[in-house]
């Protein structure tokens, strides 16, 4: 295929706010071995985006400069090496880096099929989250079938994947949220009892219910203390992102006499190797829950990729309910 030499794409022209985000254009790269070249039709927003921006999180090395870590499009060039896919193959994919363009390379094995019946659009919203929470609460915390299990931000992309896949697998589903609306939004996607965290206290709740087995918190802060609290005997704590800071103080006691477990981790770092275990376990296990809609990602809002800055604004605001995604092609 004959491949302009340059394309649109948002960079980010100094840390700071949505501001910070600019159109420019840059040159097409080119898939290396074991890579794929994705023409970008949809790209996801996600809260590591804002973080990158700001200059809080760097790329790993290798990695584009430019934001964005998901997208969905059609491949239109194979590196060597690659067996899987060919040009005209419409794919959703998992990326170190440069969603917010017109063109992007990613591992083939980082890439996954559209589930069927699943539109671009829809598809873009698929590949962060659910390998974030597929690898942290099924494969690195074993969330079982019977377990109560809560979810902070349940409104959030991570969160409303979160509640679905947790309820798919035959967990009790609970999980916080800032408004009346939010939710309501919870409970219709599974969870048993959405909790206001601006006038309910999600650590009483829980005790109640006889404490969550399992708790995925991306608020840090003062929320890890509380969330102990909130657990059973030998319950799990999974921690994602510390919206209120990472330096915490614990009771180590607390974690030993109840023998509590305290786990997390960030997906960008991970080796390809690792991303590619997790992508095949999606093929594998969610996939099929995609494909007949008993899973199905919650789409909030679309802009162009030119208006960059204002999905983050969005997404900052913290009034989204779901995902997302910039319009590319």
């Amino acid at each position: 295929m004959n491949l302009p030499e340059t394309m649109r794409a948002v960079e980010i022209s100094s840390p700071g706010g949505p501001e910070a985000l600019r159109l420019c254009e840059r040159p097409v790269p080119r898939p290396g071995q074991g890579q794929i070249l994705i023409r970008v039709a949809f790209a996801g927003v996600n809260r590591p985006d804002a973080l990158q921006r700001a200059g809080l999180y760097a790329p790993p090395a290798g990695a584009s400069d430019l934001p964005g870590l998901e997208a969905s499009g059609t491949v239109v060039a194979v590196g060597e090496g690659v067996a899987r896919w060919e040009e005209g193959d419409q794919v959703c994919a998992l990326l170190p880096g440069g969603g917010y363009a017109e063109y992007v390379v990613t591992a083939a094995e980082h890439a996954l099929p559209l589930p069927r019946g699943m539109d671009l659009r829809a598809a873009a919203c698929v590949p962060e989250t659910h390998f974030t929470v597929w690898s942290n609460i099924f494969m690195r915390a074993e969330l079982r079938a019977g377990e109560r299990f809560l979810v902070h931000g349940g409104s959030s992309g991570i969160g409303t994947t979160a509640i679905q896949l947790a309820r798919a697998f035959g967990a009790r589903v609970f999980a916080t949220a800032g408004s009346g609306e939010k939710c309501a939004a919870c409970e219709r996607l599974g969870a048993e009892r959405a909790i206001n965290y601006r006038d309910q206290d999600f650590v009483e709740v829980m005790r109640n219910e006889a404490g969550a087995h399992l708790i995925l918190d991306m608020v840090g802060g003062s929320y890890v203390a509380r969330n102990l609290r909130a657990l059973a005997d030998e319950g799990r704590l999974v921690q994602i992102a510390f919206l209120q800071g990472a330096k915490v103080e614990l009771n180590l006691a607390e974690m030993m006499t109840r023998r509590l477990s305290i786990t997390g981790s960030t997906l960008r770092p991970q080796s390809d190797l690792a991303k590619a275990r997790i992508a095949r376990e999606l093929e594998v296990q969610v996939w099929p829950l995609l494909t007949t809609g008993r899973v199905a990602p919650v789409l909030d809002s679309e802009f162009p990729l030119e208006r960059a800055a204002e999905a983050h604004a969005r997404m900052e605001s913290s009034e989204h309910i779901g995902k997302i995604v910039l319009k590319v092609a």
